[in-house]
C-alpha cells in the first residue's frame, strides 16, 4: 500500500521570536532526519505570511502516523511553534484529475 501525503503547516508560537540557534539546529537535524528516511518529501518557508513559519509534506500511513511526525519537531515539541495536519490528495493525469 503506497503512503499517504500529509501538510503540516507551522504556525508561529508566541515564543518563536525567542528561537536559539541550538533550536534551528536541531530543527534542521529533523528536517535531514526525515529526508534520510524518505519521509519528507518537500519542505520549505512562506515569505510575508504572517504567523506562518512554514510547512512539510510527508508521507505517512496514517493521519496519526503523521502526527507522531509532526509531535517530535523541535520547534513544536519544545513550544515554538504549533501546527496543523492535513491529508493532501495529489490531483494528476494519473487519476485523471480526481474526476
Amino acid at each position: 500500500m503506497d503512503k499517504s501525503l500529509y501538510v503540516m503547516i507551522i504556525e508561529k508560537g508566541k515564543t518563536y521570536n525567542k528561537l536559539t540557534k541550538a533550536v534551528i539546529e536541531r530543527h534542521v537535524a529533523n528536517i535531514k532526519r526525515l529526508d534520510d528516511s524518505e519521509i519528507l518529501e518537500i519542505c520549505g518557508v512562506f515569505k510575508s505570511y504572517p504567523g506562518v513559519a512554514g510547512m512539510y509534506i510527508i508521507r505517512a500511513n496514517s493521519y496519526e502516523d503523521a502526527e507522531e511526525i509532526c509531535k517530535k519537531e523541535p520547534l513544536v515539541l519544545e513550544g515554538y511553534a504549533t501546527y496543523k495536519l492535513k491529508e493532501f490528495i495529489v490531483a494528476n493525469r494519473d487519476n485523471n484529475y480526481l474526476l
